[in-house]
């Protein structure tokens, strides 16, 4: 998947902000555990891809040496739920953009302190 900068909506960027200030993570490490949750609920195909009016990040400053990782399981997440040809390159960039958006507003109302992301993390809570 090539890019080399993405977009989350004005939306995000708020919550984003909040969560920072109740936890103390940078908006980026708040991204990946936002797409790893919204990721482990499934597909996001057919859900509306979130505006790009909010906080910009770098492909690395957000998903920095897992890159790879992050990409493979997003491609695993949404072309194996029944898609015969693989997304492009657009498709998955608006498919993350709709993960982190859905997994941010997740994380929002799950997250008031710092242990509360290291449960999620932990899969306890």
């Amino acid at each position: 998947m090539r890019y080399s900068k993405l977009k989350v909506s004005a939306e995000a960027t708020s919550k984003l902000r909040s969560l920072r200030q109740r936890t103390g993570l940078r908006p980026n490490l708040l991204c990946r555990v936002a797409l790893m949750l919204s990721l482990e609920e499934g597909s996001a195909a057919g859900r509306p891809v979130p505006p790009e009016d909010g906080m910009e990040f770098n492909r690395y400053t957000l998903t920095g040496e897992y890159d790879s990782l992050f990409v493979a399981l997003l491609r695993f997440v949404e072309e194996d739920s029944g898609r015969r040809n693989p997304l492009s390159d657009q498709e998955l960039l608006g498919l993350m953009r709709t993960h982190i958006h859905e997994g941010v507003a997740r994380l929002a109302v799950r997250a008031k302190k710092p242990a509360d992301i290291a449960l999620l993390a932990a899969g306890t809570s």
